[in-house]
C-alpha cells in the first residue's frame, strides 16, 4: 500500500510538473506574440523603410540638387517658377503666350507660389532663397519617389532585388539630370512612382485604388500626357476587376470628378474666366498638332536615339532583363512601348516626354544585375562610373552659362549703384535664360518673342526668326534712337562677329564671359557674353 501511494504522490507530482511547464510555455508564447518581432526596427522606420535608408536617400537627393548647376529646357522656369514669382509678386514678372491662351494650368505653380508667399510673409524673400527652395521641395519629393520604387520591389520580389532596382535608380544619368529640376515632367514622374506603389500588381502588399487613381488624376491635371502611361494600366486594372461597375461608379468617375473640379477652381481664380486648360493643352499639341513649331523629328527617333540616349548604359541590362523578368512584369514592358509608339506619332519630341516611365525600366535592370554571377562586379562598376561622369558633365558642365549670367544679372542689381537707370535685352534664343524669378529685382528686362502662329498665317515669322535673319540691321531699326538702347546686351559668342558695327557705334564694351556648351542650332555658341554700354564715361574722358 505504502508503494503505491508512493507511486501515486510521484505520478501527480509529475502531472503538476507538467501542467506547470505547459503554463509556462503558454506564457513565453503569449508574451511573444504581444511583442511582435523587429519591434525596434520598426520603431526606427520612416515611409515604411528603415530610416536610414529614407535619410541617405534624402540627403543623396539634396546633394543632387546642388550639383545640378545647368539649365536644361526654359519649361523648366517659364511654366513653373516665372509663373509662380507672377502670382506672387505680380507687379513685376512675365507670363508666356502659353498663358494667354490658356493652354497651362495653375495647379502646379501654385505650389512654387505657396513656397514663394511663405518666403515673402517671412520677410526672406531673397533670391537665393527663391531659387534653391523650390528646388530643394522637388528633391525631397523625388527620394520619396525612389523609396516608393525600393518598397515596391521588396514586396513583390525580396530585398536582395529591391537593392538592384534601388541602385539602378540612383545611378541613372538622367534621373539625376531631372529629378531636382521644376519642370512638370519631373512631378509627372514622382507621381507616376508613387501611384505605381498603390497600383494592384500580382504580389504587392500596398495596393489602393483610391489612391493610385488620386494620384493619376492629380498627373493629369498638371500634365495632361501623363494619362499615356497609365492607359494600359488602367485597362488592365479594369479587365482583372471582378466588380468594374462599382470600380468606375465608386472610383474612378468620384476621383476624377473632384481632381477635374479642383483643377476649374484653381484655373478660375487666376484666369478670371472658367477654362478646360488639359482640353486646350491636347488640342494645341495633339489634335493641331502645332507643338512642331518648336521643331519636329522623325518618327523613330525615340526608338533611334531618344530611348538610347535616356536609358544610357543601362541599356544593355534592360534588354537582358526584359529576358529575365516574369511574365507579371510584362504589362510594365507593354506600358514602355506603348508610350514609345504614342509619343512617336507626334512630331514634336523631346527627351523629357519619356522621363516617367523611365523608373519601369529600372526594374528590368535590376533583375539583369541580379541574374549576373561572374561578371557582376565589373558590371557594377561600369553602370556606376559611366553614369556618373554623364551626370557631373550634364550637371555641372553642359548649359550652365544661361544660369551663370542670370547670377551676374543679379549682382549687377543688388551691388550697383546705377541700377535704376540700368536695362538688359537678352539677344538670344527666346526662353534662353530664366527671367525674374532668378533676379528677383523690378529691372527692365526685354528678350526676342517667339510664339507660334496662331492665326493660320503663311511664312510666319517670330521676332527672333526676323531677328536672326539680319540681326544687325533689325538692332539699327529697333534702336534707332539713342536713349532707347539698353544699358546690357546679353549675347551668345557666335554673335559678335555679325553685330560688331553696332557694338562699336554704340559705345558697347564686353565686361563679362560665360563658359556654355556648343549646341549644332546655327545661333548658339560656347561662351555667353555680357556687353555694357560705356558712353557715359568716355564723355567724361573727353
Amino acid at each position: 500500500m505504502e508503494q503505491e501511494g508512493g507511486n501515486g504522490r510521484l505520478f501527480f507530482r509529475g502531472l503538476q510538473n507538467r501542467s506547470h511547464e505547459k503554463m509556462k510555455l503558454r506564457k513565453r508564447k503569449s508574451t511573444l506574440y504581444l511583442s511582435p518581432p523587429n519591434s525596434s526596427e520598426r520603431s526606427g522606420d520612416l515611409l515604411g523603410e528603415n530610416i536610414y535608408l529614407v535619410l541617405f536617400t534624402i540627403a543623396l537627393r539634396i546633394c543632387n540638387c546642388f550639383l545640378v548647376q545647368t539649365s536644361f529646357v526654359p519649361d523648366e522656369y517659364w511654366q513653373s517658377l516665372e509663373v509662380a514669382h507672377h502670382m506672387v509678386f505680380n507687379n513685376y514678372g512675365y507670363l508666356t503666350w502659353e498663358w494667354t491662351e490658356r493652354l497651362r494650368g495653375y495647379t502646379y505653380p501654385l505650389i512654387f507660389a505657396s513656397i514663394y508667399k511663405i518666403l515673402h510673409l517671412l520677410g526672406k524673400d531673397s533670391v537665393q532663397l527663391l531659387i534653391w527652395i523650390p528646388r530643394l521641395a522637388q528633391a525631397l519629393l523625388s527620394a520619396v519617389a525612389d523609396i516608393r520604387l525600393y518598397s515596391l520591389m521588396k514586396q513583390l520580389e525580396n530585398q536582395q532585388m529591391a537593392k538592384w532596382v534601388f541602385f539602378c535608380q540612383l545611378c541613372s544619368w538622367f534621373t539625376w539630370y531631372c529629378c531636382t529640376r521644376t519642370l512638370t515632367n519631373t512631378m509627372e514622374t514622382v507621381l507616376t512612382i508613387i501611384a505605381l506603389f498603390y497600383y494592384p500588381l500580382e504580389g504587392s502588399k500596398s495596393m489602393n485604388s483610391v489612391k493610385y487613381s488620386s494620384l493619376v488624376a492629380l498627373a493629369f491635371i498638371i500634365r495632361p500626357t501623363a494619362l499615356i502611361p497609365w492607359i494600359p494600366l488602367v485597362f488592365r486594372h479594369f479587365w482583372q476587376e471582378q466588380k468594374k461597375l462599382d470600380l468606375i461608379l465608386y472610383q474612378f468617375l468620384p476621383i476624377g470628378f473632384i481632381t477635374l473640379s479642383l483643377s476649374l477652381i484653381i484655373d478660375r481664380v487666376f484666369f478670371g474666366q472658367w477654362t478646360l486648360v488639359q482640353y486646350n493643352f491636347l488640342k494645341f499639341n495633339v489634335l493641331q498638332n502645332l507643338g512642331t513649331f518648336y521643331g519636329s523629328h522623325p518618327w523613330h527617333w525615340y526608338f533611334s536615339q531618344g530611348f538610347p540616349a535616356v536609358l544610357g548604359t543601362h541599356l544593355p541590362f534592360f534588354i537582358h532583363g526584359c529576358f529575365l523578368a516574369p511574365k507579371r512584369y510584362r504589362i510594365l514592358l507593354v506600358t514602355i512601348l506603348w508610350t514609345l509608339l504614342v509619343y512617336s506619332m507626334l512630331s514634336h519630341k523631346e527627351f523629357r516626354f519619356i522621363y516617367p516611365v523611365l523608373p519601369f525600366c529600372m526594374v528590368f535592370c535590376g533583375y539583369s544585375l541580379n541574374h549576373l554571377k561572374t561578371w557582376k562586379k565589373p558590371a557594377l562598376s561600369f553602370l556606376f562610373l559611366s553614369n556618373m561622369l554623364l551626370a557631373f558633365y550634364t550637371g555641372l558642365v553642359h548649359q550652365r552659362g544661361t544660369l551663370d549670367v542670370m547670377t551676374h544679372i543679379q549682382e549687377l542689381c543688388y551691388n550697383n549703384p546705377n541700377i535704376s537707370s540700368a536695362s538688359v535685352f537678352i539677344m538670344m534664343p527666346c526662353h534662353s535664360t530664366p527671367y525674374y524669378s532668378h533676379v528677383h529685382y523690378p529691372l527692365p528686362m526685354r528678350f526676342l518673342q517667339c510664339p507660334p502662329d496662331l492665326t493660320g498665317k503663311s511664312q510666319y515669322l517670330d521676332e527672333a526668326d526676323i531677328f536672326y535673319l539680319n540681326p544687325l540691321n533689325w538692332l539699327y531699326r529697333e534702336f534707332h534712337n539713342d536713349s532707347t538702347l539698353p544699358t546690357h546686351l546679353i549675347i551668345f559668342s557666335i554673335l559678335e562677329e555679325e553685330i560688331s558695327a553696332f557694338l562699336i557705334s554704340s559705345s558697347y564694351e564686353r565686361t563679362a564671359v560665360f563658359f556654355h556648351t556648343h549646341l549644332p542650332e546655327g545661333r548658339t555658341g560656347s561662351h555667353i557674353y555680357v556687353y555694357e554700354r560705356k558712353l557715359k564715361r568716355k564723355l567724361n574722358r573727353s
